[in-house]
């Protein structure tokens, strides 16, 4: 099969029988819902990129499974250079869309799993790595989406999955039969699930013993019999039911998406298992799922910080304001900050190196370190587009309002013609334009893609604890320490 293009893959959705659930009730026809719509848009466009010959460098890939040319976002990395061309892609996207567009997390789950079934087929004997090689061929042949899910409900922190009051509250193996395994429990903050065509599953956390049947990965395609999901909100979000093409949606074009996905009792063939109760693996997937994602927002945030950044400055161009000198010296610390994520990005992938089962694994401190940045990088880049942007930005009447025809003025001027009299700046500047951007950069700091620019840089791919933690196991503190002493001439 060939490579699908946005409107095929929007069709191929339609095909499916996905349970949505959402504002307590289900939505039937969840592809053309406008508050779900933009993020499949998102979606979309890393297929109609792929059919566009100037990105085909860094949207397409030869698989090194089949030698067919196949989606990036359903590659095996076989280099560094490959590595750099994913960080590369996943910026243009965020450009082009200012929103998440939500294959990373399936994209850095296939070479999570790859790695690590290798290694345990290698020390156990299993065949869990054929099968996913098998199912990763169709994924690249049919050209699909899929989510990569890792996160579980988690309950109390404190208590082991084993531990938990609830049992499901992390997703585990309820039976084991001769041709598969039933599981129950849920993914939570899934970003893009509802989108997806399957969805890989991984475990949590490393796990002991006691937790064996929580050390389980495999896929499962969206509407297998069990499966369903509950859509979460975001700020922001009915602002899309009152017009979906309203200027006071800030992009009306294009979104992200989390779901709550839960596993009723799903029966999960042999063939689609890749991990089924080897505790001791658990941990090795989730720490390379962990740094290949970590790497990942040192690409994406970095293209949605481009368009936080270009927004700003037209805010300011629109208010006049572009010559003051403290301006400028914002957008310089913006473009320094947005460029710093960046480097690290790349600098992880630029130090890659070959795992055993021959895909490419960035270097995982650098990708902490990359992450741990992002944590707060767009948080200052957001207060100081706020700071350019002015009290406007969320101030500002509506757009109907700004339409209204409705007498209100001493000369019969309408509410429409005083909101334009009363937020009109430059002469040359139209005030609908200067709506738009302070709209767009509402919708980026506070509203629907504020999801994924802010919070999800705090959360996403772990919080920043999870970060400073394996910072702390690969800094080589004791190297360090030996530098010193042979400089200072200490004795060990």
């Amino acid at each position: 099969m060939a490579l699908m293009t946005g409107e095929q893959y929007i069709e191929s959705l339609r095909r499916l029988k996905t349970r949505v659930y959402m504002f307590g009730e289900q939505v039937e026809n969840w592809v053309d819902h406008p508050i779900i719509r933009p993020s499949i848009n998102s979606v979309a466009m890393t297929y109609d990129l792929a059919q566009d010959p100037e990105y085909a460098d860094l949207m397409t890939a030869k698989s090194s499974l089949t030698g067919k040319t196949i989606n990036r976002f359903t590659h095996l990395h076989q280099s560094t250079e490959d590595l750099i061309r994913k960080v590369k892609m996943q910026r243009l996207l965020g450009q082009k869309t200012g929103a998440c567009f939500q294959r990373c997390v399936g994209m850095d789950a296939f070479n999570a799993v790859f790695s690590t079934t290798y290694e345990l087929d290698e020390a156990k004997g299993t065949k869990y790595h054929e099968n996913f090689v098998k199912f990763l061929e169709m994924i690249q042949d049919e050209d699909l989406v899929v989510d990569g899910a890792m996160t579980d409900p988690k309950g109390d922190r404190g208590k082991a999955p084993h531990a938990q009051p609830d049992k499901d509250l992390f997703l585990r193996i309820v039976e084991r039969r001769p041709d598969g395994i039933v599981v129950r429990g849920a993914k939570a903050h899934q970003t893009g699930a509802v989108n997806s065509h399957w969805h890989l599953i991984m475990p949590t956390i490393a796990m002991r013993e006691a937790d064996a049947d929580y050390a389980v990965s495999f896929a499962c395609p969206s509407d297998a019999e069990g499966l369903f999901m509950v859509y979460g909100r975001q700020s922001c979000d009915t602002r899309k039911l009152e017009d979906p093409c309203s200027v006071d949606v800030g992009n009306n074009r294009f979104g992200g998406q989390e779901a709550l996905v839960v596993f009723d009792d799903v029966f999960i063939p042999n063939e689609y298992v890749f991990m089924a109760g080897e505790y001791e693996f658990a941990g090795m997937m989730v720490e390379r799922f962990a740094g290949y994602h970590r790497q990942s927002y040192g690409g994406c945030k970095v293209g949605v910080g481009d368009v936080v950044i270009g927004a700003a400055a037209l805010a300011a161009e629109y208010n006049g304001a572009e010559k003051a000198s403290h301006i400028k010296d914002k957008l310089i610390e913006m473009t320094h900050l947005n460029e710093t994520l960046f480097c690290c990005g790349i600098a992880c992938s630029a130090e890659g190196h070959p795992t055993k089962a021959g895909n490419y694994q960035i270097d995982l401190l650098l990708a902490n370190v990359c992450k741990q940045n992002v944590t707060r990088f767009p948080y200052e880049i957001v207060r100081l587009a706020e700071d350019i942007a002015g009290g406007l930005m969320v101030t500002m009447p509506s757009q109907k309002d700004f339409e209204s025809e409705l007498p209100a003025g001493r000369g019969g001027e309408s509410v429409g013609e005083i909101c334009r009299k009363y937020f009109a700046t430059r002469e040359d500047v139209d005030v609908e334009d200067r709506q738009k951007v302070l709209r767009l950069l509402e919708n980026l700091c506070l509203g629907t893609a504020a999801v994924g620019y802010r919070t999800e840089s705090m959360h996403g791919a772990g919080s920043p604890q999870a970060q400073r933690i394996m910072i702390s196991r690969q800094g080589n503190i004791q190297g360090k320490k030996d530098l010193a002493r042979a400089i200072a001439g200490i004795e060990k």
